[in-house]
């Protein structure tokens, strides 16, 4: 076994490994804040000597009991989400002491009114049009709004401080993955899209921070040296794929592995779960409130419109990254991730001059088939 295996062994075997970080932080006294959402303003959270934690939302395990009380026809996230809290499957939800969400679209802005009758809920409006001054203005009363309750709810004080200190340590956080993420540059690339989203799932669930930031680095630096060293873990041959479109993760993974299992290696996720949230960091140099702002308000997420900033960062992704084909992934009934196909089809096919396609799915494994036949098709004739 190499370095690199030895250490991907070690990620996917210390999966629990937040759990139990994060019942012990609860055993000492630690408040739990749960997130759905990469809009979630962090570093408020933090200030708060709160834990930020990421809820389970990303399996089918929990939908049967969802759909008793959510349509069947709405986005699997939606579904699966309310079912882990009505199940009490997802620990981080069980530990969490109050819910932060946000109104990125119809559904779940419903469904938190469900979820408000288990836990506490903290719902943030978030503008959808912004190409308005009072779009900016709108969120930072929001952010002031969270800020408010969860001094509230925590007794404590959010200091500039304490929020200065915070953007700091999640600008770090963000660096080091934008830096782990770069390696996939690479002609071939030093690691499988699987294991780039091992490390990416292993951060987004590691609770110390500076910890995570001094792994990240580690890591990085091991792959590094061994590809400088001649390893070469993946074929050159291989069709490199951008993965766009709906949050990856969970059940959606069968898409890495089918692209990876079929002669290509994805090489950049845009997804909220990838490179999209650490492309832009927070201003340090101004005032903390309005540079937390400023910073999510740049998510290119579909919920907004016009959603300008989603095309700027895929034309410099597709270049940077080399990109053979563009693969964009629809959850069923996520109807402004659909909507948007149309638009990213014109940049990829019509701007670059590459291929792209499109697949809708849900988090069942029922569609592998169908799945495996268009997207082998796909990159056999890249």
């Amino acid at each position: 076994m190499s370095r690199l295996d030895y250490i991907f062994e070690n990620l996917r075997e210390n999966s629990k490994k937040g759990v139990i970080e994060i019942k012990e932080a609860k055993e000492k006294g630690k408040k739990v804040v749960g997130t759905y959402c990469v809009f979630t303003p962090w570093e408020v959270i933090a200030a708060a000597d709160a834990i930020p934690a990421s809820l389970c939302s990303t399996s089918d395990v929990t939908i049967p009991a969802a759909e008793k009380h959510l349509p069947r026809n709405l986005c699997p996230l939606i579904k699966s989400s309310y079912g882990y809290g009505i199940t009490d499957k997802c620990p981080y939800f069980s530990f969490s002491d109050m819910i932060v969400g946000e109104t990125t679209c119809d559904g779940k802005k419903k469904m938190y009114e469900y979820l408000e009758r288990i836990k506490p809920m903290h719902v943030m409006q978030l503008p959808q049009t912004l190409n308005r001054e009072e779009s900016i203005d709108l969120w930072k009363k929001e952010i002031i709004y969270l800020k408010e309750r969860l001094e509230k709810e925590c007794m404590v004080e959010i200091t500039e401080e304490k929020l200065k200190e915070q953007i700091k340590l999640r600008n770090k956080e963000r660096k080091v993955l934008k830096d782990f993420c770069s390696l996939s540059k690479l002609v071939p690339p030093p690691i499988s899209g699987e294991e780039v989203q091992l490390v990416m799932n292993s951060a987004k669930f590691g609770f110390d921070k500076e910890e995570v930031v001094k792994d990240i680095e580690n890591i990085t630096n091991e792959i590094k040296d061994a590809y400088d060293n001649g390893e070469r873990r993946v074929e050159k041959s291989r069709a490199r794929i951008l993965i766009t479109g709906c949050p990856m993760g969970g059940a959606v993974e069968k898409i890495i592995k089918i692209i990876e299992e079929n002669g290509g290696v994805v090489v950049c996720y845009e997804n909220c779960s990838g490179i999209k949230e650490k492309e832009f960091l927070v201003d340090e140099t101004k005032k903390p409130i309005d540079a937390i702002a400023e910073k999510y308000l740049q998510v290119p997420c579909s919920c907004t419109s016009p959603n300008d900033n989603r095309i700027e960062l895929l034309d410099r992704l597709i270049d940077e990254y080399q990109v053979d084909g563009v693969i964009d992934v629809i959850l069923q009934a996520c109807h402004t991730y659909n909507v948007e196909t149309m638009r990213i089809k014109e940049l990829v096919k019509d701007n670059k001059g590459i291929s792209y396609m499109s697949v809708e799915t849900d988090y069942s494994q029922n569609d592998i088939g169908q799945l495996t036949t268009r997207i082998s098709a796909f990159i056999e004739m890249l």
